[in-house]
Parts: C-alpha cells; structure tokens; sequence
C-alpha cells in the first residue's frame, strides 16, 4: 500500500508537471495570488514540505515501534501482526512517503532565471495543499494509535477476523444434528490398505491446504489421501505430512504434488485455522490473569469475545473429515470442531483463574448462552464437562460463602439451559 501511494504521487507529480509546462501562465494570470511564487519561494516552500515530511515520517515509525512494544509486552507478541497489517498505519506511511516523494520531484523541476526560469506554479500549489492534508493524516493517525493499543479494541479485532473466517469455512446451518459418518462403510474402505507416507519438505506452521487440489490427485491416483497434519499444526522436516494407499511407493511427481498442497511457513495465520484467532485471544487472558498484570477486566473482556465466536459455530454444520466423490472415500482430513475450539478457549483461562469469581461467573454466563444455540447432544455433552469442570474450581478456589452461593446460582441456571430441549 505505501509503494502505490509513492507510485500514485510520483504520478501526480509528472501530470501536474507537463500541465504546468503548457500553460503555467494561464494559472498564474487567474489567481495570482494563489501561483504566483518565484523560483527562490517554490523552491524554499517544496523544500520545507520535503524536509518535514520525512521528519514526520520517522516519527511515524518511532510511534508504531513504541506501540508494537507496548502491544507484545503487555498482550501477546501474536498479535503484533495485527498491527502490522492496519490498512490505516499503511495509508499513513504511505501518505508521508508520497508527499516527500512528490516535493522532491516538483523540487528538481524548478529552475531561476540564468537556469531557463520555470516554476510549476500548480504543482508546487499542489504540494501546499498535500502538505496540509498531511498534518491532518498525523493527527488522525496519533488518534488512531492511541485507540488501537486500547485491549478491547485489539480483541475485538481479533475476534471480528475470526468471526469471518468461521463463516467462511462453515456457512451452513445446523440441522436436526450432525451428519454422522458410517463407520461401517469407512472400515470396509479403510481395510487391507497399503499407506506410503509422503514427507514434509520444512519445518514450521500448516497455514493453508489446498483441499480441492488434494482431491484432485486422489481421483487421479484412485486410491485414499489422510492428512496427517491439520491446519494450525507444527511439522517438521522429513516427518510425516500425509499418508497415501498404494500398492507401489508414489512417484517424484506425486509427492511433489501433495507437499504443495500444504502452504507451511515460520507462523500461523487466521485465514483458514480459526483456533489462531481463540489462540491470540486465550494469549491476551492469560497475560491479564497473571499475577504480575492482575487485570481481572481485561480478562472478562477475552471471555466475552471468545462466547462471541463460539456463537457461530454453534449453529453450524461442520463438514465431515471423510470425503467422498461419487461414492467412493478419497481424502481423511484433519480439522477443528466446535468441541476442540470450546476446549481451546476456555481450557487454559480456567485453569489460570482460581478464586477468581469473575471470571468464573462469566464463563458460566458463556456455557449458558452457547447451551441456548446449539441442539447437538454432543456440543452440548461438552459444555456439560466444562460447567463440572468449573464447579470443581469454584469448590476447590472459592472461600467466601457469598460469592459460592452467587456461583451455585448460575450453576443451575446454565444447567436447566443444558437440560431443556432446544426449539
């Protein structure tokens, strides 16, 4: 974004330019007061404007430094992309680096007399008014970098990126239940199966799976693909990536096929692997929970978002793992459940958050509301091993006979929910 802002004042620059060239004089005769700079002022004005600009510039990026130390040190370094990403730190950048880019090729054009005299009047009138519109990008931009540091914006971020990569990969509705696979049927392909494992040619995180391409060769090979590795998970070099059934190893070009299914790189992302989304938020609790931060609102706040991208994923339809084409069983994949993401998110905050009724009850408040969307015996079955979980806590951790009694009321009230029947 920063390199087409520079390209599209570079641009601007030489337009205005050869406008100026062809009829500089008419500018100047119409609003002379406006253009009419000697060579010394539009050189002396274009000069300043350069000069501040890149000052601003790196001041601009001494500001997002701070805030990304801020940010990893008091959140999570995980979120630091976050950051770096912004569309409006971008634009910013890009606007400074523009304006100085703009000066200084108005600046080389402009010549005194003994040189040829020649003022581009409207593009030196042009960089005043760039010039303004700068000052401007710097104080949206300290308004900007003031809000974004604040941690309900930051996890409402997160949450919101997420939220859309739920909806993406699930955009189906839950019906009556899931659609459960036939065992049966997955055994009597499964059986008497010859599996070549085909390596992982690096190290580091699965970002994204091509999943149509992966099908692709299982139709093309007609035989079974199981992915070894799910999205969000760590491989390592010349370990097993995906297992393939054939008779005969699988040739150079076929591994070299699969292992290009799998875009693996140094970090995750949240685009295809919502638990990376849960991940930064749980990240963010832990660190308010600690004893050394002790910021039981902030916390409160992580638990409310990740209700809120539970929510969808309640009522959706999860495909299954095993897919068919035409009948026949060609890829077993790996992938996130509604169960492994409520695990993801509540596990570790729960364990962090002995005696501490506020967290407690509104993870109670979380189950109920999840309890209320989904009729699936089996999310519900979880949400039921997570209210028991948190009623050991609270037995073991809880002193005050006040506070137990307000945590035994919400108890029952998430487990009425859990126990009627849902419409």
């Amino acid at each position: 974004m920063p390199s087409l802002i520079v390209l599209a004042s570079i641009t601007l620059a030489i337009v205005l330019i050869q406008t100026d060239s062809a009829g500089s004089d008419r500018w100047l005769t119409r609003w002379p007061r406006l253009f009419g700079a000697s060579a010394e002022g539009a050189r002396g004005m274009m000069t300043t404007i350069a000069g501040s600009m890149m000052t601003v510039l790196g001041v601009t990026f001494s500001m997002i430094l701070v805030v990304l130390t801020l940010a990893s040190s008091q959140y999570t370094s995980r979120i630091l992309r976050n950051f770096m990403r912004s569309r409006v730190t971008q634009v910013v950048l890009g606007i400074f680096a523009g304006i100085f880019t703009y000066s200084l090729i108005v600046l080389r054009t402009i010549r005194s007399g003994n040189e040829g005299a020649f003022v581009p009047n409207l593009a030196v009138f042009f960089g005043f008014v760039l010039a303004l519109g700068g000052v401007g990008a710097l104080m949206f931009f300290i308004h900007h970098i003031a809000s974004s540091i604040q941690a309900s914006n930051i996890i409402a971020s997160v949450a919101q990126e997420t939220i859309e990569t739920i909806n993406w990969l699930f955009p189906e509705k839950l019906g009556q239940g899931l659609i459960e696979d036939d065992d049966n049927q997955i055994k009597r392909d499964l059986r008497d199966r010859n599996w070549h494992t085909v390596l992982s040619k690096k190290n580091g995180y699965i970002q994204n799976v091509n999943n149509s391409r992966l099908l692709d060769i299982a139709r093309e090979q007609r035989t079974i693909i199981r992915m070894e590795h799910g999205i969000g998970e760590f491989v390592v070099k010349n370990t097993s990536l995906v297992s393939i059934a054939l008779y005969d190893p699988p040739d150079q070009e076929t591994i070299f096929a699969l292992q290009n299914t799998f875009n693996i790189s140094r970090f995750r992302t949240v685009e295809q692997d919502p638990a990376f989304g849960i991940r930064q938020i749980v990240d963010v609790g832990l660190k308010a929970l600690s004893p050394g931060i002790n910021d039981t609102t902030t916390a409160v706040t992580c638990v409310d978002y990740l209700t809120a991208i539970l929510a969808p994923m309640a009522t959706r339809q999860i495909p299954s793992l095993h897919r068919y084409e035409k009948g026949e069983l060609r890829v077993i994949a790996k992938g996130v459940s509604f169960e492994s993401l409520l695990s993801e998110s509540f596990n570790q905050i729960r364990n962090s958050a002995n005696g501490n009724v506020a967290i407690i009850l509104r993870m109670l408040n979380s189950f109920q509301i999840l309890a209320g969307l989904t009729a699936s015996p089996q999310r519900r079955l979880a949400l039921i091993e997570q209210v028991q979980l948190i009623a050991e806590l609270a037995e073991r951790t809880v002193e005050s006979t006040y506070d137990h009694a307000r945590i035994e009321t919400s108890l029952v009230r998430v487990r009425e929910t859990l126990e009627t029947d849902h419409a």
